[in-house]
Formats: structure tokens, sequence, C-alpha cells
């Protein structure tokens, strides 16, 4: 099938139309015409490189009760992703070839989306014994990104092999940055608000301490090191000092840490309760300063889906996570662009193309220009809508966004060349 959209321009306001033929952008110009191509109208919009997310929780195998490759993949299309990494903690927990190739062929069987594995760090998530690391490295899925998400690598001793081992190939970890014995039973940030609620307070060193030690373990290695979910002010002054010192690190910021705080656990409302934890104001401002001026490499979604069960119950019962895919392109817009904090083209930079460099996906995060793979997105910078935890495309409901007007509409979503999404849903062949 072929398209040419044409009226819309691009990050740098740059009026362009594109033809896509075969799988790729094959044309790019102003006032093209082809006869026999589908007309898209994009006037008004943005034509940006799809999206591309480095952490997603996508559940299967094991909790297909709270999400499939499927179900994210049908997610993440609507909010302009053509990459997702699917996080390791599963059931089995992706630690061996065998596990990673399974979700990697999921995602190919959807066929909505590249879907990447992450691989575990260490067997079973227990952070003693290293994964099989360079069996899903070497497996069909190709691994290069490896976590324990959900846990922290917390031994030292572990954290310093796993780097070394995958300096090997090039690979990174990405880690929970979460020293646990200073978080035992945690249930927020620790402070003000946390002592009011009386809730066991998670504190912001029990991030920083392992950011630090992380940070010097990799200059000490000459190792790739990815932080995941930043959430406070010193965590991004930390990663600044490192680069400034050279050190190998990159981090990611989640769309909820951009703009919701403490205050909101005020109501016990466990659609708020997130590993790691809504910060304070101060924090979120420092976030937003960091992504702006790049400390902070790129935004990743921490999508996180819960059966309503989970989430439906007491707070220290209830499961840490909220969903993100859909809505991660408009929380960005809304704190980052509308502020004037960033541009469009570095919005395409943090959530696209640094992305797809940290993790090595060469046909995402592409520049629009003839020849490129036809991953790419229409979005309606005018547009709004109101969030409706009901209507999302995710098998769950727990959006901590529920009744909130947002900006920014993606409106159409090319996969490999291939229409996935349009005004009139999600298309799957």
């Amino acid at each position: 099938m072929n398209y040419l959209i044409s009226g819309g321009e691009t990050a740098d306001g740059t009026q362009q139309d594109f033809l896509i033929a075969d799988g790729k952008i094959v044309k790019v110009g102003a006032n093209l015409a082809k006869a026999d191509a589908i007309q898209i109208d994009a006037t008004g919009c943005k034509i940006l490189p799809g999206l591309v997310d480095l952490h997603t929780h996508l559940r299967e195998p094991g909790r297909e009760d709270s999400e499939t490759v499927l179900t994210g993949s049908t997610a993440a299309v609507v909010g302009g992703y053509t990459a997702i990494s699917a996080m390791a903690n599963t059931n089995p927990v992706a630690d061996t070839a065998g596990v990673v190739e399974q979700i990697f062929r999921l995602g190919q069987e959807a066929g909505l989306c590249d879907v990447f594995p992450i691989g575990a760090v260490t067997q079973g998530l227990n952070g003693e014994n290293l994964a099989e690391i360079g069996a899903m490295a070497n497996s069909a899925a190709r691994v290069r990104v490896f976590s324990d998400d959900g846990k922290c690598v917390f031994d030292p001793l572990v954290m310093r092999r796993a780097l070394e081992y995958v300096k090997s190939f090039g690979g990174v970890i990405a880690q929970h940055a979460q020293e646990p014995r200073l978080t035992l039973d945690a249930q927020m940030n620790e402070g003000l608000i946390s002592s009011q609620l009386g809730l066991k307070g998670w504190p912001a060193i029990a991030e920083e301490a392992i950011i630090a030690r992380d940070i010097l373990l990799a200059e000490h290695v000459g190792s790739r090191l990815h932080i995941c979910h930043l959430t406070t002010a010193g965590g991004v002054e930390l990663v600044r000092w490192a680069k400034s010192r050279g050190v190998n690190v990159t981090a990611e910021v989640t769309p909820h840490h951009l703009i919701l705080t403490d205050d909101q656990v005020v109501g016990y409302d466990a659609v708020f309760k997130v590993n790691p934890p809504l910060r304070t104001q101060t924090d979120v401002d420092a976030l937003r300063a960091g992504l702006a001026d790049g400390t902070i490499d790129i935004v990743a979604t921490d999508h996180a889906p819960h059966p309503a069960e989970d989430k439906d119950c007491e707070w220290q019962a209830a499961a840490f996570g909220m969903l993100g895919l859909e809505t991660a392109l408009s929380i960005v817009v809304k704190t980052m662009v509308e502020s004037n904090l960033m541009s469009w083209s570095q919005l395409v930079e943090r959530m696209s193309t640094k992305p797809a460099e940290i993790a090595g996906y060469s046909e995402q995060g592409q520049s629009l220009a003839s020849g490129s793979v036809a991953n790419l997105i229409i979005v309606d910078p005018s547009a709004t809508r109101t969030v409706d935890r009901n209507k999302m495309s995710s098998k769950s409901r727990n959006t901590p966004y529920h009744g909130m007007i947002l900006p920014a509409v993606v409106t159409h979503t090319f996969y490999k060349g291939k229409l996935v999404l349009s005004p009139e849903g999600v298309h799957q062949e």
C-alpha cells in the first residue's frame, strides 16, 4: 500500500510531504503527487518519527490478566510508539534465551510495532547470580539492554560483573535504583505528607545512593549504565556530575514524574501508588530542567498495567504502577513543550532518536528522509482529549489521568510503512 502524507510539517516547522511505499519513505518534498497513493491530509499536524519506549511492562508470559504483548502493542501505537521494550519481570522471568525469544516472537505476531525484550540481569531477579546474559544477547531477540527492573541489583559485586559482561558486546545495564534496606515496606515518598498520612516513607537517598555507587562502578569498569525512572533532584545532580566526568551514563524520566507529586496521595487512591514513588514539586521542577538541558536523556513510560483487583483495595495492599503508553506524548507536550522548556525537535530527540540510539534499534528513531524505514506518526498538536480509563486500549485501566484534558492527539501511526493507527482505530493485519 502506498501513502502520500501532505500538508503537515516536521518537528522543526518545515512543511513537507511524504510518499511511503514498500515500507519506506521514498520521497520527501513540497507539493508531491502520486495518483495511486492513498492521500492523507496532515494540514495543521506534525509529522514525527515513531516514538521509542525503553521501559514497558507487557506482563506476558504469566500475568495476561493485566496485559499481553498484543494489547500492550495496541496501546503503544495509540500513543504513537513504533517500538517498545518489554521488561523482564514476567513469569517466568525473562532470564533465558527461550523466554526472550518467546516475547520477541509474540511481538512479531502482533505486528503493530517492534517489541524488543529486555533481559534480566540476575536469575529470577534475585540479585544473586547473573542470568544467561550471553545467551540472550546471541538469541534471535538480540538482547542488548538488561535490567532487573522492579528490583535493584543491590550487590555491588554482582553489578560490577554485569557491567563487565555487557561491555564485551556493547550492551547496557539499566538499573532500578532502590537501596532495599532503606525502602523496606515503604509506601510513598518520605516527607511531610507521608508523616501526615501515616505511611512508611521512601527516602530520596535510597535512590541516590545506588545511582552514585553505580556511576562509580561504571566509570571503573568503563561500561554503559542507564538509570531507570529518575525521580529526585539529587539524582539529577549526580547524573549531571557523572556526565561532566565523561562517565558513560544515560538516564530516563517517566511522564508521571514530570507532572504528578506526592500531594496526589492524600486521598489514598492507589492509582497514584508507583515505584519509585511520586516526589515533591521541587523534584518535579528539577526533573523538567534536567530533561530540558539533556542531563536526562530520554522519556520512558514505565507502563505498568494492573487488573482492577490489584488497585481497588487499601493502599498498603495495592500494587505499584500506572499506565503510560497512551498518554506519554501528551504529558510531555503539556509539561515541556507548552511550557517552552523544550521544542518539538527536542521532544523527538528525547522520545525517539536517543532511546533508539541507547538500545541500538537501528530502524527506529531515524530522520524522516528518503530511504528511511517508514516508522512515523502524525500528531495534531491543537487537538485535545479527555482521558477516560474505560476507553483505554490497554487491558488494564489504572491511568492516573482519568478526567484530565490533555493536548496533542496521535491521529496516525505507521509501522514499517503499514498504517497501524488511523482515526478509525487500530489496524492489525
